[in-house]
């Protein structure tokens, strides 16, 4: 499905309201000024709610992006969209893109 791309100014968050940061945005493209990312940037989370054990198996500590864009490549890596889909560790809850750049669409 059709969606904005992915960049490093992007919110992206886990389940319990912690804050995506990718740690390997791709520097060769940018969208609004800001490095696009993609599938193969890992990211940290930041200030995860939910408890560590015994309480719970938490606090989401990283993130990996498992679908991504099937048409738009930057150096033949697919890039991330508003609907890709990711996931956190230790957790593994989803990891949800909120809010992206909306001039550049892909597929």
């Amino acid at each position: 499905m059709p969606g904005p791309l992915l960049h490093l100014g992007a919110t992206v968050l886990c389940l319990h309201s912690g804050q995506g940061t990718p740690l390997a945005p791709n520097p060769r493209v940018t969208l609004s000024g800001q490095p696009v990312v993609t599938i193969e940037s890992p990211y940290a989370i930041a200030g995860c709610l939910l408890p560590p054990p015994p309480a719970a198996n938490g606090p989401c500590v990283t993130g990996q992006f498992v679908v991504a864009a099937l048409r738009v490549m930057v150096e033949g890596t697919p890039t991330l969209l508003l609907d890709s889909q990711g996931i956190c560790a230790p957790t593994g809850v989803p990891l949800l893109p909120m809010s992206a750049q909306m001039r550049a669409i892909g597929t």
